[in-house]
């Protein structure tokens, strides 16, 4: 079982954290804390003998297709649907970044 975390090892790592913290947070983060620490003494011991070791649990699809050419897409249509282009001059107009 792993150790409870006190009142005073709060009070240390807020006091390092420059966290000013009431009586009552402080017995609230002893609690929480002990518990995750319970957590994950009961995570440690789950035998995992047979377990291969993996960085991920699922293996991922490509995320990449073919670099295929293809014909660039019309102009005239493009900018058509745009909420305000400048036709005349086959640009999109967009809105000044300062």
């Amino acid at each position: 079982m792993p150790p409870k975390i006190t009142r005073d090892d709060v009070l240390q790592v807020a006091a390092l954290a420059q966290l000013d913290l009431t009586d009552a947070e402080v017995d609230l983060f002893a609690a929480q804390l002990s518990r995750i620490l319970d957590y994950a003494g009961l995570v440690q011991q789950v035998d995992t003998a047979g377990v291969t070791p993996s960085a991920e649990g699922l293996t991922p699809a490509p995320a990449w297709r073919d670099d295929e050419p293809r014909p660039p897409l019309d102009r005239e249509i493009v900018l058509a649907q745009a909420p305000d282009a400048a036709i005349a001059a086959g640009l999109f107009r967009v809105p000044k970044v300062l």
